[in-house]
């Protein structure tokens, strides 16, 4: 993926001159409660240099910045699995606080899913969300996805217990 320009923001690859407003955008507490652990919080200039150089070095590049105005309001990528998992592939993502609730997500996740589906040989993307998130599970909906399951407490985040509930897309 080179570039893709959509109506609301671009998926475009990460660059060098993205380190300070990344760190602006994800050194915020709220986004990181929905990630990961690996996600750091705080998230500080050595966390974005070390991400942007991850990236860089991808080959082939899975993980990209979703830019509004070309300034870094997030990001989005995949992870393929191996064994009999294989073709199956993880989605992941996430948005500045000031980008909620403004329909990029939505534009993004489907952009995303498109490009993924036409260069990967994937039967299927799938993508977790915390069960106290439901602003995320609705992004998913409104993208073609489908609750497929809910694993109740799964997930031990900021000191609580929560549900993970998995989302599908198929081919």
């Amino acid at each position: 993926m080179a570039e893709i320009q959509l109506t609301r923001c671009t998926l475009r690859p990460w660059r060098a001159d993205d380190l300070d407003e990344l760190v602006a955008q994800a050194n915020n507490r709220r986004v990181w409660r929905n990630l990961r652990d690996r996600f750091p919080h705080p998230y500080t200039r050595q966390d974005a240099r070390g991400w942007l150089a991850f990236a860089a070095s991808q080959s082939p590049q899975v993980n990209f910045c979703i830019a509004v105005e070309d300034r870094p309001a997030g990001g989005i990528g995949l992870e393929r699995r191996g064994d009999v998992d294989c073709r199956t592939a993880e989605i992941g993502y996430w948005l500045g606080e000031a980008y909620w609730r403004r329909g990029i997500g939505t534009e993004a996740i489907r952009a995303f899913v498109d490009w993924a589906l036409a260069t990967f040989d994937v039967a299927r993307l799938e993508a977790g969300v915390f069960g106290w998130n439901p602003a995320s599970a609705r992004v998913l909906e409104k993208a073609g996805f489908t609750c497929e399951a809910r694993h109740r407490d799964a997930v031990f985040k900021d000191g609580e217990l929560t549900d993970r509930l998995i989302y599908a897309r198929l081919r």
